[in-house]
């Protein structure tokens, strides 16, 4: 796929009310806002062929109804509202650069639709080429499959998978409106897709403990995997034989839990400066080595190195073993991740 102009036409403006609201344009032109937003972030200067995608690949079938939070609990937009107003609303929602929950079940969230600004950081940090077999865990609504399905331009290339039935079903009806048919599986996201294997590319849109040694597996030397661990995105390298390593990238990634793996909370966190506490940085080292240092051994390693960003902390995947390392993973300050 080619380049795409810096320079973007005009876009006339939405209409402010009609009766009969015209969603394919509204979201046209919504779409268009959106793609300007994150161009001006610079995300994809280095691969404007993520913008194309993003361009071509309409949101809003990806999202029929979504919840936004309000001061009275959750409000459903929907699509197919009798209301004209509230379907303009729905519309113009489906393109702010903002994650929308989309499924929700006791007031808990199930799934979203990531915020498309990350998910295009995602994307470009995963490093996609042509003719790569890319696998998905995390279905969601199938807007992220659809996007790769875009970019590859060979749906068979792409493969997503999710636990829940009622998900891969939805996702799969989105991507088909969409006119994509990428292989949507319904399975433990853990376990890789076996039968779909060997792929190039592993992209997790939940957040995990650790990296499931199946994945390695399932990828070919070369490989790249890009996954939420903690509150960091986690871009490992496959070398082959079961073994990857890799660094945090910079910024931090909040997800939903992988179904079955829910993050616990801290022990006894005595000795902990408050201030500490509500850091980012250090409630990510904290998580990153729960159930190995408390939180107070937490707090002095983290002083000690002197506060650390994300992008210093590394993963080692081999046979025996997943380690968290801080600078070097032969240096003092390393610890086993979750398998």
């Amino acid at each position: 796929m080619g380049t795409h102009d810096s320079e973007t036409p005009e876009i006339p403006e939405i209409p402010a009310n009609s009766e009969i609201p015209d969603i394919e344009g509204l979201a046209a032109v919504a779409r268009g806002e959106l793609v300007r937003e994150i161009d001006a972030e610079g995300v994809w200067a280095a691969e404007p062929v993520w913008r194309e995608a993003f361009e071509a690949v309409p949101r809003h079938l990806f999202v029929p109804y979504y919840y936004v939070a309000g001061a009275r609990g959750y409000e459903r937009r929907w699509g197919e509202s009798a209301d004209p107003g509230a379907r303009e609303r729905w519309v113009r929602g489906a393109y702010e650069d903002v994650p929308l929950a989309t499924r929700l079940r006791d007031g808990q969230l199930l799934s979203s639709s990531s915020q498309p600004s990350l998910m295009a950081r995602m994307l470009v940090a995963l490093r996609v080429a042509d003719g790569d077999r890319v696998l998905e865990i995390g279905a969601g609504t199938g807007y992220n499959a659809a996007l790769l399905a875009h970019r590859l331009g060979d749906d068979d290339l792409v493969t997503t998978v999710d636990v829940d039935p009622e998900i891969t079903e939805s996702a799969r009806l989105h991507l088909a409106a969409a006119g994509h048919r990428p292989a949507v599986v319904t399975g433990d996201g853990a376990r890789g897709v076996p039968e779909r294997a060997p792929f190039d590319r592993i992209i997790a849109t939940c957040a995990l403990p650790g990296v499931p040694r199946a994945w390695v597996a399932q990828c070919v030397a070369g490989a790249r995997i890009l996954a939420p661990v903690a509150t960091g995105l986690l871009a490992l390298a496959v070398r082959g034989g079961g073994c990857a390593e890799g660094r945090f990238l910079p910024s931090a990634a909040f997800f939903v839990p992988l179904r079955g793996v829910e993050r616990a909370a801290p022990g006894d966190v005595g000795g902990v400066p408050s201030w500490a506490l509500e850091d980012e940085l250090f409630r990510f080292l904290m998580e990153l080595t729960q159930g190995v240092l408390s939180p107070r051994r937490a707090y002095e390693v983290w002083e000690r190195a002197g506060m650390p960003g994300r992008e210093r902390y590394g993963v080692t995947v081999e046979g025996d073993g997943e380690w968290v390392w801080l600078d070097d993973r032969e240096g003092p300050w390393v610890w086993p991740l979750p398998v």
